[in-house]
């Protein structure tokens, strides 16, 4: 009976038959490079299966041993290289008492996998999956992963976000909740994909994604049910709600969240407000200082104050500047309200718009999106991983004493149980 012979022993013969042959320079480097990764990395799996047995290959075990099972073969396991496909025997065992797995081949299955997961962050930053099938490749320009597995990957980016959209929010002690809208192009829209996003600022200082949903229009009846959809997911009623000043947006915060603050990001409502001026800048400048010291201002008091001087001294000569600017005053002030330190936070909706301009950035190669899969996608990816940087907001217990006391103001005249661990609290049904 034939000695049955090791892979790496193959591995060596075939080596020794390259070195023998007549291939061309460049064909012997790299073949002898695979090769040699080829060897070194089954003689290592090899040494792991002696190292488990106690014993090398045709060795018996000695009777003092304890026996921990016999070699049962190997089955074919193949990875992707940059010097082209590595194929290795991974080893089995068998009557074992304890489960035997190759750390070598095991941290390598890990690298492929993140080599997999590569290629979904390069299709979120923007590249197409031809971009991607063409850049990831070996030394003879073979695709390391097909467009196809490419495609695949995309696909699962969207089952990501459909798990993450039904993720329960009851975990989560939202504070400050704010919300925006942002058009994709898609189309079969003439007017872009209209997508609603909801993030949140926690008692404990996090700030959190919680919402993304592709909807007709930011009308009052698509905010509503937006809303009432993370309601029916956990989220407790806020203290403040922080949007731009789009049309039915207000009714449907009043409605979904009636005790709540509401909030006017102070960037849109000072764009809107400088729009109605002139465009000169010794017109322009001082009024927008006056803006800030308003909208900036120490305390409520002292901002009540200098909006009374501004509409005196601006009222006649730029009527309109000074409409826009006194319609929803108390909304773009209500922040005023709140703890100092959390102010320049709590103010605007930048976050989440700074984050659109890189997914904007990112995805522009995109002329429009096929349809509103590929949209959401992007967007959520793009989205979700911005949030993972999202910096923490500091709260102290002097703030969480005022968000408490302003809590109790809400709540005093209606029979809300509140709780000491939470800001947040539940409306009865």
């Amino acid at each position: 009976m034939s000695k049955k012979v090791k892979p790496s022993e193959r591995v060596n013969k075939a080596i020794e038959e390259l070195l023998d042959g007549s291939p061309s320079s460049d064909d012997l480097l790299t073949e002898l490079i695979r090769l040699g990764a080829e060897r070194i990395l089954q003689e290592a799996s090899e040494g792991e299966v002696d190292e488990f047995l106690g014993r090398g290959w045709y060795e018996r075990g000695r009777e003092e041993q304890e026996h921990n099972g016999y070699r049962n073969g190997y089955t074919p396991v193949t990875f992707k290289t940059t010097q082209g496909p590595i194929t290795l025997q991974r080893p089995r065992i068998r009557d074992n008492q304890e489960p035997f797995e190759s750390k070598l081949l095991s941290r390598i299955d890990r690298i492929e996998d993140r080599l997999v997961k590569l290629s979904a962050e390069m299709y979120v930053r923007g590249l197409s999956t031809r971009d991607i099938e063409e850049t990831l490749v070996d030394g003879q320009g073979t695709p390391i992963l097909s467009r196809n597995l490419t495609s695949q990957l995309s696909e699962e980016l969207y089952t990501e976000y459909q798990r993450w959209s039904q993720q329960d929010l009851s975990e989560y002690d939202v504070v400050y909740l704010f919300v925006d809208g942002v058009y994709e192009s898609v189309r079969k829209y003439t007017g872009g994909q209209t997508i609603l996003c909801a993030w949140g600022i926690c008692s404990d200082g996090r700030k959190v994604l919680l919402g993304l949903e592709a909807v007709a229009s930011e009308s009052k009846e698509c905010w509503q049910t937006f809303f009432e959809d993370l309601k029916e997911r956990g989220l407790a009623h806020p203290l403040l709600v922080v949007s731009d000043g789009a049309g039915g947006i207000a009714s449907a915060i009043a409605r979904s969240f009636p005790l709540a603050d509401r909030g006017r990001c102070i960037a849109h409502k000072m764009r809107n407000v400088m729009n109605k001026l002139p465009r000169d800048k010794q017109i322009t400048d001082p009024i927008k200082a006056r803006l800030k010291a308003i909208y900036y201002a120490p305390d409520l008091e002292t901002a009540h104050g200098l909006s009374k001087a501004f509409i005196t001294d601006y009222g006649e000569q730029y009527p309109g500047m000074v409409k826009c600017f006194n319609d929803d005053l108390p909304a773009c002030l209500v922040h005023l309200n709140y703890p100092h330190g959390h102010r320049r936070s709590i103010r605007t909706t930048n976050l989440i718009e700074r984050s659109f301009v890189e997914q904007k950035r990112r995805t522009k190669i995109i002329p429009s999106h096929v349809n509103e899969k590929g949209a959401m996608k992007l967007v959520y990816g793009t989205l979700i991983r911005a949030a993972r940087r999202w910096q923490r907001v500091t709260m102290d217990e002097h703030d969480l004493i005022l968000l408490k006391t302003l809590r109790q103001t809400m709540c005093e005249k209606h029979h809300i149980s509140l709780t000491d661990n939470r800001i947040s609290f539940n409306l009865a049904a």
